[in-house]
């Protein structure tokens, strides 16, 4: 039996750029838990959202299709 790691592993999202203005999820524990972190990569030590996974996939789905706008 295995056993899965409580601490996050944490991947920078591929729409970051270098600009300090990064977001981090953690999908190894949305995977194990249907919860999805996300935090500030400019601040791992601080807080972090947690996001039922269906909510993050419809936030996700809404950002593809242009439902927000533009930045």
């Amino acid at each position: 039996m295995t056993t899965e790691s409580t601490t996050p592993q944490w991947v920078k999202s591929s729409y970051s750029d270098n600009g300090g203005t990064c977001v981090e999820w953690a999908p190894t524990t949305a995977s194990a838990t249907g919860i999805v972190p996300v935090r500030d990569s400019k601040n791992p030590g601080g807080p972090a959202l947690s996001f039922p996974a269906a909510a993050f996939a419809a936030f996700v789905a809404g950002l593809q299709a242009g439902d927000f706008g533009a930045a």
